[in-house]
């Protein structure tokens, strides 16, 4: 090798930098203490960002695209180094590559549990985990904050600390969120959406961005599980008493459905009789139960015919009817007569015929009773003349 090509070679005339990773986020150019030629060629790729540093300060940086490094298009480094205009001569300084791609699947968990205050539960420990992405949307204040003079800053080297900032704003984003622990799984995505932006805001000082956070999974202590499982339970029979009916509905059907069992027809005797009694109470619903609304009576109310009154002790079999009660004697018409010119009375039929046999009523004695027009001889009264058919008339007068 000539002279020449050795000093050409002392020169570096490409700066680019060929990702074969999948974790680097940034990357420091090898340039072993050589110097990079002016107008060298910087090829910068999708997803990259080139920055350029002079002896610990930023100077200029490039997006995607293939630049040759000139001192026009070098503004703040010839700056930093008091090159003139039109300067040609080599020149030191480093390089960074910063990728800009979206990091995905990245994934967090906490080490330790995380205490939530729940409205139904109180304090419960919480443990959870993930996953999330990451991109780097200001390449200067990363390289200040969290690189410096690392050749080579990887995904790994910012994920715990990322980690240990996002455990802390875990419980402060499910306090505010006030989700209760039953319908935690129907939140985890609103909840890792407030995360990721509560994250972004925080990250904003070293460059970083979380465009996506996930929450797979938070699980609770055994024992605010079994809890939850009761609640579930709870909620899924809903009314008990329809429960209740629903399981002895099958049961019956089931029982009498089983040949040679002997259950069919008492099953059947007993559905019969209970069926009986509710079509009582649904025509008489004040016998058997008080409604709501009135006052209690003193004494209990009559029950249906043939079941016992309420409050009575229940016996195995039906107690027989009672027996029907003769209906009320008929009234008996009350008569008044006219004696000596004077009102007697009232007198019913049987007081009548005494008044008869005693002389007081005879045939031409005025009578009357409700419902006549006017005093009237008891022998022109039909009602009465069964009083003097066994009575002789007057003796007719002796001449």
């Amino acid at each position: 090798m000539g002279l020449i090509d050795k000093i050409k070679g002392e020169f570096i005339d490409i700066v680019e930098w060929l990702d074969q990773t999948r974790d680097t986020i940034v990357w420091r150019f090898p340039r072993y203490d050589n110097e990079i030629k002016m107008g060298a060629k910087l090829v910068v790729r999708e997803s990259q960002v080139a920055v350029f540093v002079n002896e610990g300060r930023i100077a200029d940086a490039y997006g995607p695209g293939t630049y040759e490094l000139q001192t026009q298009n070098m503004p703040i480094l010839s700056t930093l180094k008091g090159w003139k205009y039109g300067f040609h001569s080599p020149f030191k300084a480093e390089v960074y590559f910063v990728n800009t791609r979206q990091f995905t699947d990245l994934k967090w968990g906490t080490q330790n549990p995380v205490m939530v205050r729940d409205p139904e539960f109180g304090m419960v420990r919480l443990r959870a985990f993930g996953a999330y992405s990451m991109r780097v949307v200001e390449p200067r204040r990363l390289l200040t904050e969290l690189v410096g003079t690392d050749p080579q800053f990887r995904t790994e080297e910012v994920s715990e600390y990322l980690r240990q900032m996002l455990v802390g704003r875990l419980s402060g984003a499910l306090a505010k969120a006030e989700v209760p622990m039953l319908d935690l799984a129907a939140h985890q995505q609103d909840i890792g959406d407030r995360l990721a932006g509560a994250l972004s805001q925080e990250l904003a000082e070293v460059g970083i961005a979380i465009p996506k956070f996930i929450i797979e999974n938070i699980s609770v202590p055994p024992e605010v599980e079994k809890a939850m499982d009761k609640r579930t339970e709870m909620g899924v029979v809903g009314d008990l008493d329809r429960y209740t009916k629903y399981q002895t509905a099958n049961a019956i059907a089931e029982a009498a459905g089983t040949p040679g069992s002997g259950m069919g027809e008492g099953l059947g005797l007993g559905m019969g009789v209970a069926a009986g009694q509710r079509f009582a109470q649904n025509i008489n619903p004040q016998q058997g139960y008080p409604q709501q609304g009135y006052p209690q009576q003193q004494y209990p109310p009559a029950a249906a015919p043939g079941y016992p009154p309420q409050g009575a002790p229940q016996q195995g079999y039906q107690q027989p009817p009672a027996p029907a009660a003769p209906p009320p004697l008929p009234q008996q018409t009350q008569w008044y007569i006219a004696v000596n010119g004077a009102q007697q009375g009232p007198f019913d039929s049987a007081a009548l015929s005494g008044q008869v046999s005693g002389g007081a009523l005879t045939r031409d004695t005025l009578v009357w009773r409700n419902g006549m027009a006017q005093w009237t001889a008891a022998g022109q009264v039909g009602e009465l003349a069964h009083l003097f058919g066994a009575t002789p008339p007057p003796l007719p007068p002796q001449s």
